[in-house]
């Protein structure tokens, strides 16, 4: 994998986009708090959304992109607080357990939201295709992937300007990478933005 490559893309379209990322991302944020929590797995999967349009296309994000898929609402609630369930258990077992899982539903889960975005998936057939994903090819690679985009998301995370900026980064990392796995394993053509211009896009074979 061309670790430097997407870490480019990332930092290149961030600065490019920086206005409108901050804004999207800062809005993320107050609406997750405000519906205490309700609304961020939804408002997310918009978020990575519109970042894959940005790294696909060039496309602007804009702010109403992250209500854009009010339709997972419900599935993206019920797969979070089944989640959040079971990582309760787990700690209440013991420590370990608890962390493993909530480690393995990061891992595992990483790809799901851009395949039930993008691909229209539901959400069985995305935690499957994600599994596949992150499953797929060189680990080592995939073990760095995941943990880039966790550690440039953390990075930021004491600090709330920071995440402002970090978050979008680790976000556009991810949606970069994301491309070229699925063009590696399906086929599917969506370089991402490398000069600042639209791509054409081939057919999805």
């Amino acid at each position: 994998m061309d670790f430097k490559k997407h870490i480019e893309t990332a930092w290149r379209l961030t600065i490019r986009f920086i206005a409108p990322l901050i804004i999207m991302t800062l809005l993320l944020s107050v609406v997750g708090f405000l519906t205490l929590g309700i609304l961020g797995p939804v408002t997310l999967a918009g978020y990575f959304q519109s970042i894959l349009l940005m790294v696909r296309e060039g496309r602007e994000p804009k702010v109403q992109d992250l209500f854009s898929e009010m339709r997972l609402f419900f599935p993206l609630l019920a797969f979070g607080i089944v989640v959040v369930l079971a990582i309760f258990v787990g700690f209440l077992m013991l420590v370990l357990p608890g962390f493993l899982i909530a480690l393995g539903v990061g891992y595992f889960c990483l790809y799901m939201l851009p395949l039930m975005t993008d691909e229209r998936m539901s959400l069985m057939d995305a935690v499957r295709g994600s599994f596949q994903l992150t499953t797929q090819g060189q680990l080592v690679d995939q073990v760095a992937v995941f943990i880039l985009f966790v550690g440039i998301s953390a990075v930021g995370g004491s600090v709330f300007i920071a995440w402002l900026f970090t978050q979008p980064l680790a976000t556009v990392f991810l949606m970069s990478v994301y491309e070229d796995r699925k063009r590696a394993i399906t086929g599917n053509v969506h370089p991402p933005m490398s000069q600042g211009k639209a791509q054409p896009q081939e057919e999805m074979q």
